[in-house]
Order: structure tokens, then C-alpha cells, then sequence
């Protein structure tokens, strides 16, 4: 009974082997599927036939992954196919983050350069109109109308009462001769002749003196000669200058008074080395002072000095300017705006759209939507808020105006613009700059950004083992982190000096 049993067994695994094996040598029959669905379908199986490279920093860091990771600011990194790395050009930024970013750009265009030249300066007494005032004749001040510095005065006006012996002699020997040659009407004219020359003579000594005319008729028609005359101001003017003392014996010669004429000043600018081939005489400049503001005063350049100060490296330059008023005080100081644009059209870019490290100059250029590529560029003259491009950016393209993320990232325009390290036969890679390290997290300053860290030998560098500070790329690094906390951290050289961590996390 038990081998009936089994051999019926037998029987129909046989019959079902035999069943299966049929199937399974009969083709495969594909399941109706939608068109949509096989399209996706046929996407991802030609994504699947493209070999995985590496995941990219999708900021544009010289940062690689070979599995997929999310960058300091919570962004997936982007992933690279066989072929991809050699087509794409610059960075490439999704429009989302572009928006999101705040990217804007602006066209690079020919237009006359508004360039304006702008300097410091100060407010100096214009030499050509201060005076010295001198006796030329020995004697004493009697009384001083004048006796403070800084006090305006007039023309003509008396500065003090003189007393001379000499100036009264004079003033004797020409009555005498103006009354005598009244006198000698009948006399012959050989007497007549010398004593009008005596008038005459005596009437120059007195004007040599700076007797005014005034005075000196006053004298003729009287015929007394003053114990004091008032020696008056020759200009009209402040004292800038008193070393008349009341009752002080003064000798021909002596400096009395200095006074200054200040219904025109100059401005003396300090014009930067690099500025002065657009600066020449007659131009126009336009002067702001600090205690008139919203005032602009007007003058003109009357003289650029042909020395340099080397110490400052720059040039003086004295532009003279009407003061009727008296606002303009000597010492004060001048912001200086002198205005030299030129005549013919440039190609001009916006100033904000260059990032300068000081080796050289680069402009982000928009290629196409998302895409991004920095170019060296070489600068002429800049205006007010445009600069001249000589070279590395062509009429129409657009240049990256406002991205705070590129300029912070500068070390990823770098290698950028090294382009892409090939070998013949070799898969294309970035060029590695960006080093790691390992350490401890000793100080966090959010208000400088910066964090200071002890770490270990960094071999890429050849650096030993030391603590410095770095400079953080995103304050959210250290988000969660206290001081003391084991961390690895990733970091690139963005100027010479200053060494920014783009990736910070616990040990």
C-alpha cells in the first residue's frame, strides 16, 4: 500500500516539473503598460545604463562624494554620470536655488564711463591774497585799533596811531614847501623851480611811507604837521597774524600785521597716484564740506604740483573757489568730487559684478539658465557704479550682479576657472583643493563668524598639528555644537590667509 502511495507521488512532481520546464522555455511576454509609464520606464533604464561617477557640491565647492550626502546648508549633492562631467561648463544651479539664492544679473553694454575722481582735502588761505603789513620808518605805536586775531577788517581802515620823529619832520618840510610855493608867485622862476622841487620831494617821501592821500591833503591845506597819524589796513581781509603791541617801538621792516583775504580760498586735494592722468587744469570740481551738508560748493583746478608725496602716494592739487559768504573756514576739511568722464562709449560692466582678490579680477558670466561660468577679466577705468572691461567679457552677455553664495565661495571660482584636471584616457576630475582635518572645537564667535580649533596634522598642507581660528562659511555649521565637542572638518583657502570651513560635524 505504501508503494502505490509513493509512486503516485512520484508521479505528479514529475508531471509538474515537466509543467514548469515548459514555461520556462516558452518566451517572455512584456505586460501592456501605459505610455507614460514606459517612457519613465525607458529613462530610468538609460539612466541606469550611464555609469555613476561621483555626487558634486551643488554650490560649486571643489568637494566630491562617492555616495550621495547633503552640503552644510541642507542641500543634496548633485549626481555626475560617464559623460556629463565633460559637457557641462561651469556651475550648474538649479532655477529653484537660483531664486532662491537670489541670483540677478545684468547685461554687459557699451556707454560713455561716468568716472568721477574723488579726493580729501582741506580748506587753505589763498596766498596770492594775504598781506604783510610793514612800517617803512622808525617809530612808536601810540594807540591800536586792531588788537585781536582773527578780527576782520577794511580797506583803509586804521589799524593804530603811529608816532615818529621822522614822519613829523617830513610832514614840516612839506608845509613848509607847499606854503612857500604859494608864497614865491613874484619871485624869479629859479626860486619858484627849487622850492616846488622841495614840495615835490618831500610829498614822495611821504607817499613811500604809505601816507595815504587822504592824509596828505589834509596836511597841505592845514599846513600842521600831527603828532600821530592812523596807519590804515592796505586790503580788506581777517588778522591772521597781530604783532602790534600798544606802545611798542617798531623799526623800518618789522611785521606788524599779517591779514588774509578770504572772498576766495583754495582747497588743497590729495589726488591718488592712479587718478591723476584724469585730472588737469581748468577742469571743474565740485567741494562738500561736513558742516554744510547737502551744500556743494563750485570751484575750479588752478594748479596740479608736480610733486608726489611719497609717503601718501599722492598728488596736490589746488583748486580755487569764490568764499563771499566767509562759510569756508582755513583747516576745514573737503570732500573733493572732480568729474572726468569721457566722450566715447566703453564696454562697461556693473562694479558689483567683479570679485577682486587682489591677484586678479573675475566676473560670474550667466551662460544659459542655471548654468554659471567665471571669467578672468581684464579692467580699465572705473566710474560711479560701472568699470571698464578690456578683456574677458564680450557686449550682451550677462554678468552676476547680486550672489552673496559665489562670493563667499570664492576658493569654487578658483578651481573653476582652473577648469577640469584631464588626463588622456582618464575620466576628468576636479582639481582638489579643499583639505581635511580632524580636532577639537575650542571657541565659536557667531558675531565674526569664525571659530577657533585645535587640530590634528593636516597632510595635505604639510601642516603639524596646531590651533587656529577658521572662518565659517555658514553660521549653521555649528548649529548644535557646544565648545570642547571632537569634530572633522572640511576646509578651503579663499585668499591668501583666510581659510574658510565649508563642512564641520562631530566626530
Amino acid at each position: 500500500m505504501r508503494t502505490g502511495t509513493t509512486l503516485i507521488v512520484v508521479a505528479i512532481a514529475l508531471a509538474a516539473g515537466g509543467f514548469g520546464g515548459y514555461y520556462l522555455a516558452q518566451p517572455k511576454r512584456e505586460a501592456a503598460v501605459p505610455q507614460g509609464d514606459y517612457l519613465r520606464g525607458a529613462v530610468d533604464t538609460q539612466k541606469q545604463a550611464k555609469k555613476l561617477l561621483y555626487y558634486r557640491n551643488p554650490m560649486g565647492l571643489p568637494d566630491t562624494s562617492p555616495v550621495p550626502k547633503k552640503d552644510p546648508m541642507g542641500m543634496d549633492y548633485i549626481p555626475v554620470y560617464a559623460g556629463e562631467e565633460e559637457s557641462s561648463s561651469g556651475l550648474r544651479i538649479s532655477p529653484e536655488k537660483v531664486q532662491k539664492l537670489g541670483v540677478k544679473t545684468e547685461t554687459a553694454k557699451l556707454q560713455v564711463l561716468d568716472r568721477s575722481v574723488r579726493a580729501s582735502g582741506r580748506v587753505e588761505i589763498d596766498e596770492s591774497r594775504t598781506y604783510t603789513v610793514t612800517a617803512k620808518f622808525e617809530g612808536y605805536v601810540e594807540r591800536l585799533y586792531v588788537n585781536t586775531t582773527g578780527q576782520p577788517v577794511g580797506r583803509g581802515q586804521p589799524l593804530f596811531d603811529v608816532y615818529s620823529p621822522e614822519l613829523v619832520s617830513a610832514q614840516r618840510e612839506y608845509a613848509i614847501a607847499a606854503q612857500g610855493v604859494g608864497k614865491l608867485g613874484e619871485a624869479g622862476a629859479e626860486a619858484q623851480g627849487a622850492m616846488q622841487q622841495l614840495a615835490e620831494s618831500s610829498l614822495q617821501r611821504l607817499k613811500n611811507w604809505d601816507i595815504s592821500e587822504e592824509q596828505v591833503r589834509a596836511l597841505a591845506k592845514s599846513g600842521d604837521a600831527k603828532h600821530t597819524l592812523a596807519f590804515r589796513s592796505p586790503v580788506a581781509g581777517i588778522v591772521t597774524e597781530k604783532k602790534a603791541v600798544q606802545g611798542m617801538r617798531f623799526m623800518p621792516g618789522d611785521a606788524l600785521f599779517q591779514i588774509a583775504d578770504t572772498s576766495s580760498v583754495w582747497v588743497q586735494a590729495d589726488v591718488f597716484e592712479q587718478d591723476i592722468a584724469a585730472v588737469h587744469v581748468g577742469q571743474k570740481a565740485k567741494i562738500r564740506i561736513n558742516a554744510y551738508p547737502g551744500e556743494v560748493f563750485e570751484g575750479r583746478i588752478a594748479y596740479v604740483y608736480p610733486t608726489l608725496k611719497a609717503e601718501t602716494r599722492t598728488v596736490p592739487v589746488r583748486i580755487e573757489l569764490p568764499n563771499p559768504k566767509g562759510k569756508l573756514k582755513p583747516a576745514m576739511f573737503a570732500d573733493v568730487d572732480i568729474p572726468s568722464g569721457g566722450t566715447a562709449p566703453v564696454l562697461t560692466v556693473p562694479a558689483s559684478s567683479v570679485i577682486d582678490s587682489g591677484a586678479r579680477q573675475v566676473v560670474v558670466v550667466q551662460l544659459a539658465e542655471g548654468r554659471f561660468e567665471p571669467h578672468s577679466v581684464k579692467l580699465g577705468q572705473r566710474g560711479g557704479e560701472y568699470v571698464q572691461v578690456l578683456d574677458g567679457v564680450k557686449e550682451g552677455e550677462q554678468v552676476v550682479v547680486t550672489a552673496n553664495f559665489l562670493i563667499d565661495a570664492e576658493s569654487n571660482l578658483k578651481a573653476a576657472l582652473g577648469g577640469m584636471q584631464k588626463s588622456e584616457g582618464a575620466v576628468a576630475k576636479p582639481a582638489a583643493v579643499g583639505h581635511k582635518a580632524e580636532g577639537t572645537l575650542n571657541a565659536i564667535d557667531l558675531a565674526a563668524g569664525s571659530v577657533t580649533i585645535s587640530h590634528g596634522p593636516v597632510a595635505s598642507l604639510n601642516w603639524p598639528a596646531m590651533k587656529m581660528d577658521f572662518v565659517l562659511a555658514n553660521p549653521g555649521l555649528v548649529s548644535g555644537i557646544a565648545p570642547g565637542t571632537g569634530v572633522v572638518i572640511e576646509f578651503v583657502e579663499r585668499k591668501p590667509g583666510e581659510w574658510v570651513v565649508t563642512s564641520l560635524v562631530r566626530k
